[in-house]
């Protein structure tokens, strides 16, 4: 088992036993005071110790409380796509991650794209990639990165990627996404929990969107009085080979000997989906989440391919970003197309048309007083 699956079972309740709780118990010796910080940087954010600042355009923030996929890029897609079809200039603001460059700079200007995935980080450049006409910064801060964006590319608005962590920036519509099956984990922050920050961070959302929505059941935490609740799942939309532009539905793979392989967040989920979605998967090959290809990594999927049977590879947009140079060595790729299909898209629907119906509204400040 991986270290990752490992903590996961582990702060999950998955593993017992007197050795497992024993860690546990240090874990959340660390996990106290990190949580004590995090309270005190959200309350000097709300009063105004530590300094918020507006960006000159509607600002919506996509974000999670927990480590790990909820769907952020599939929702940040689906948001600037209404917003294209709004006629909006659209600006994708990301921190890079993964990427090799830290200060802000222009990724995709809505028409050309300027920079690697190695350089923008594999979120980004997927972004970039997947939306034709909207333009995408990257910068470790995003207040920068979006200054740059006003100077540069005359945007209507700002779409944060990942960013309720991010207070430095006001934002007018903040989204928080919560996994639907599991929403807060154990209630700690991490290292003894998937939490980024303790659950009163919650209180800072303007709309909370619940994803992984396919029936499963679900604890029912209190939620916020009067912040909108939405229901939303994770849909495999068929797909696409790695150098072609048509998505085909699933059956072109029906009759086929698949490996699939993932460098994301929860890779188990991505491999579930492909056998509900009807493919035969005999091989699969994880990655750690924004984990770099090289000619190691390439040579244990060609073996795995090889000693599996496996007639073809499918793997996720986020991976196939970073893998132009080993076309070669790998054949054919097909490429799978996640979105995101929320139960009632007028409730998000309206709350961003009013941001721009309201004279740009106001910026809210990022932070509240921590709650017990």
């Amino acid at each position: 088992m991986r270290g990752e699956e490992y903590w996961r079972a582990l702060v999950s309740g998955e593993r017992c036993g007197f050795p497992h709780l024993l860690l546990l118990v240090v874990l959340r010796c660390f996990a106290t005071p990190y949580s004590l910080i995090l309270r005190l940087r959200g309350w000097g954010y709300a009063v105004g110790l530590l300094r918020s600042r507006r960006l000159d355009h509607p600002v919506i923030s996509v974000g999670n409380l927990a480590v790990g996929g909820t769907g952020k890029t599939p929702m940040t897609v689906l948001i600037a796509r209404y917003l294209l079809s709004q006629g909006k200039r659209v600006v994708i603001l990301s921190r890079g991650y993964g990427g090799s460059n830290r200060r802000p700079r222009i990724v995709s200007d809505g028409e050309t794209i300027f920079m690697t995935a190695v350089e923008a980080g594999d979120e980004p450049y997927l972004l970039a990639c997947d939306l034709p006409g909207v333009m995408v910064v990257v910068g470790v801060d995003r207040y920068e990165a979006g200054r740059l964006a006003q100077r540069e590319l005359r945007p209507d608005c700002f779409l944060l990627d990942d960013a309720f962590q991010h207070l430095r920036v006001q934002r007018n519509l903040n989204i928080l996404l919560l996994d639907y099956r599991n929403p807060l984990g154990n209630g700690w922050t991490l290292p003894a929990g998937v939490l980024r920050e303790p659950t009163s961070a919650v209180a800072r959302a303007d709309l909370i969107v619940l994803t992984r929505c396919d029936g499963a059941t679900t604890r029912s935490p209190q939620w916020p009085a009067g912040v909108p609740l939405l229901t939303g799942r994770h849909r495999l939309g068929g797909v696409v080979p790695l150098d072609g532009i048509e998505c085909s539905p699933f059956s072109v793979l029906y009759g086929e000997r698949v490996m699939a392989f993932a460098g994301i967040a929860q890779p188990g989920r991505f491999f579930s989906g492909l056998t509900e979605a009807g493919l035969d998967l005999v091989g699969r090959f994880s990655l750690p989440d924004h984990a770099r290809y090289d000619d190691r990594t390439i040579a244990g999927i060609r073996r795995i391919f090889r000693s599996t049977g496996a007639t073809c590879l499918v793997t996720t947009g986020k991976d196939a970003v970073k893998l132009e140079r080993y076309r070669r060595q790998l054949g054919k790729i097909w490429v799978v197309q996640l979105e995101m299909a929320l139960a009632d898209p007028t409730v998000l629907e309206s709350m961003v048309d009013e941001l721009f119906t309201t004279g740009e509204g106001h910026a809210r400040h990022t932070g509240h007083p921590p709650q017990s």
